[in-house]
């Protein structure tokens, strides 16, 4: 893929998030950027500790004693409740998402249930899609995939697949990590083909295809989804960038336009105004 067309679609994916995934913490993104690389892995923990240094003694107090209480603590009730009580202050107090993401993500594995772990699983992985740091995308990843994972086995739906598909596309697929993300593309691809109505596999599968460069394939799935899904415009937005990228500037144009339409948002509107003009 391009660089130009990287940038592109790193600006749908951004611009998406906030109108189909609202963050359960506000996070400003800059659509102009691309996600940074990765130099290091992201290690929680290390953040956590890194972030507590700019909290007051009074707060570095409460936190150590509720870290404390996980490791006295002999139940799972009772380290879970702590979990809840780390979550929320990182949430409400601090209003930082990863380590709130964390204790609900290890809440939610020692509670078990699948309505928790749904739960964790559906806030990491719709936040994951606007995270523009490479490292933290794949972290969030690694754990909305290890959430689902767990679900799965409770439930084996598809419909629970189909968002761990997501996980894969929107998270190793965005940061250019194809040996991953092809782990996702079967999976979705197998349950595309075996019910043909699901357009949400199909979105994704086309998604993925918009990803890695596939354009033609993209806009044969993509094309199926907006077919029977006219107000689609996550799909209506991934067809508009497959078009440009096999440079068919007029089905590339007529789609943005529709986009911006169905959208109907002036921050949307004026960076898609800037892809059409680009585009002629």
């Amino acid at each position: 893929m391009n660089k130009k067309l990287a940038l592109t679609l790193c600006g749908s994916l951004l611009l998406l998030v906030l109108y189909f995934f609202g963050r359960t913490e506000p996070k400003k993104i800059n659509n102009s950027l691309p996600i940074t690389s990765a130099t290091n892995s992201f290690n929680i923990e290390r953040f956590v500790n890194e972030s507590k240094k700019g909290l007051s003694p009074s707060r570095v107090i409460f936190l150590a004693k509720l870290e404390n209480s996980i490791k006295r603590g002999d139940l799972p009730s009772q380290q879970i409740r702590v979990f809840d009580q780390l979550a929320s202050f990182w949430k409400d107090s601090i209003k930082a998402f990863e380590p709130f993401a964390w204790y609900l993500a290890e809440s939610a594995k020692l509670d078990k249930s699948e309505k928790n772990l749904t739960f964790a699983a559906r806030l990491i992985s719709g936040y994951l899609r606007g995270e523009q740091d490479q490292a933290k995308r794949t972290w969030m990843t690694d754990l909305a995939i290890e959430l689902y994972e767990k679900v799965a086995v409770l439930n084996p739906a598809d419909s629970v697949k189909v968002e761990m598909g997501a996980c894969y596309i929107y998270g190793y697929a965005a940061i250019g990590r194809s040996d991953k993300a092809m782990k996702g593309v079967f999976m979705l691809r197998d349950i595309a083909e075996k019910d043909t109505s699901n357009q949400q596999a199909n979105m994704l599968v086309g998604i993925g295809g918009v990803i890695s460069g596939q354009y033609d394939k993209a806009i044969v799935r993509l094309k199926k989804v907006v077919n029977r899904q006219p107000d689609n415009i996550e799909a209506i937005s991934w067809l508009a960038d497959a078009f440009a990228g096999i440079s068919e500037k007029a089905e590339a144009i007529k789609w943005y336009t529709e986009s911006k339409r169905l959208m109907n948002n002036p921050q949307y509107s004026k960076t898609v105004d800037e892809r059409i003009r680009a585009l002629k």
